[in-house]
């Protein structure tokens, strides 16, 4: 995972033209492959479609290359791996105390 300050933000266009802004949240290794992980930066959090979206990321041409995950079974290995990571992480943070 990495670590950056402030935000960072990606516009994605989907297979019907559809330009979408995405918050970069993290990147991870998961059984070999890299996985970035968004929240949608365009739409309102009580939104029923608002949630993680997680992409993997190949590279085709030398370009970086966003792609969905349809397998269901991975993704949710994908989501609990970030989840765990992100929990650590929250873990080893130093006391505001």
């Amino acid at each position: 995972m990495e670590s950056e300050f402030g935000a960072s933000y990606i516009t994605i266009e989907d297979d019907d033209g559809n330009e979408f802004e995405l918050e970069h949240l993290g990147t991870l290794e998961f059984e070999g492959d890299e996985y970035m992980v968004f929240l949608p930066a365009d739409m309102a959090e009580d939104d029923p479609d608002y949630g993680f979206i997680i992409l993997q990321v190949v590279e085709e041409n030398g370009e970086e290359q966003f792609i969905s995950v349809d397998d269901e079974d991975k993704l949710q290995r994908v989501y609990d791996y970030y989840m765990e990571q992100v929990f650590a992480e929250e873990d080893e943070a130093p006391s505001a105390e």
